[in-house]
């Protein structure tokens, strides 16, 4: 697990704007608003974090940890959330169209709809 910085992460989205952050822990990074579209985050940790505004569209969010993030009416069109812990996240309001969640965790979740996972 790569523990990245504020620093770390603002330099690599300077280079690129599809970031490989797979085995990222992103713990008291800032991510609100940033596009991360295409990003490969598999198996990063991003618990608890506040991601609204965040575009993850088409992200790879492969047995991610999002468990109690606030993905309040987050972009997670295409993305991939397979196996992803979304345990008490917020969801609601977030756009999961055509987004693939097989056997992803929503123990406690707020849905798009704003009901509770249970």
């Amino acid at each position: 697990m790569n523990k990245l910085t504020q620093d770390k992460l603002n330099e690599l989205l300077a280079r690129t704007t599809r970031p490989n952050l797979s085995n990222a822990d992103l713990t008291g990074v800032s991510l609100k608003g940033i596009s991360l579209k295409k990003a490969n985050l598999f198996k990063a940790v991003l618990k608890g974090m506040d991601l609204t505004e965040t575009d993850l569209a088409g992200a790879y969010l492969y047995k991610t940890d999002l468990s109690h993030a606030n993905l309040q009416g987050v972009n997670l069109v295409q993305a991939n959330l397979t196996g992803a812990d979304l345990s008490c996240a917020n969801l609601f309001q977030a756009n999961l169209e055509g987004a693939n969640l097989k056997g992803a965790y929503l123990k406690g979740a707020t849905m798009p709809d704003g009901t509770k996972h249970e």
